[in-house]
C-alpha cells in the first residue's frame, strides 16, 4: 500500500525543522506568544499565511524561503557530502583532559576532610553539652 504525501505541506516542514533544531512545540509556542495547541494546528496545516510563516521562520532561526524549500533529502545529502570521515566511532570518542582516577581520589579526600570537620564539630558539641550538665 502506498501513501501519497503532499510535497509542499508547510506544516510538516515546520514540524520537521523544529524537530531538527531540537525544539519542542511548547518552546516554539513561547517564541510566537501562542499556545502549544496553536503550534500543533500550524503543523497540521498544508498552507499558512505569509506573515505567520515569517514569524515562525524567525522563531526557528531560518528564512521563510528556507521553510518553503525545505527537503529532508537535501538535508541528508548535505550531511552525507560534508562528513568525510567514514569511521563514525571517532565522532563519539571521548578523551578527557584529566585523569578520572585523580578526580575520584580528590573527591574522596574532600569527603574525608568534610567528615573529619563534621566529627570535630560533633565532639565540640558534646563537650559543650557535658559542661552544661555539670553546672
Amino acid at each position: 500500500m502506498e501513501t501519497a504525501t503532499k510535497p509542499n505541506h508547510i506544516g510538516r516542514k515546520i514540524s520537521r525543522i523544529r524537530e531538527l533544531r531540537g525544539m519542542k512545540q511548547e518552546a516554539l509556542a513561547d517564541a510566537l506568544n501562542i499556545s502549544q495547541q496553536a503550534v500543533s494546528k500550524i503543523e497540521q496545516s498544508e498552507q499558512i499565511e505569509d506573515d505567520k510563516l515569517e514569524q515562525v521562520a524567525k522563531a526557528l532561526g531560518v528564512t521563510k524561503e528556507g521553510i518553503e524549500n525545505f527537503s529532508e533529502e537535501t538535508v541528508f545529502n548535505i550531511i552525507g557530502n560534508t562528513v568525510t570521515n567514514h569511521d563514525n566511532s571517532s565522532l563519539f570518542s571521548y578523551q578527557p583532559t584529566f585523569n578520572p582516577l585523580d578526580k575520584l581520589i580528590e573527591a574522596h579526600e574532600e569527603n574525608k576532610k568534610l567528615y573529619e570537620r563534621l566529627l570535630q564539630a560533633e565532639q565540640e558539641k558534646i563537650k559543650y553539652l557535658e559542661k552544661l550538665l555539670d553546672k
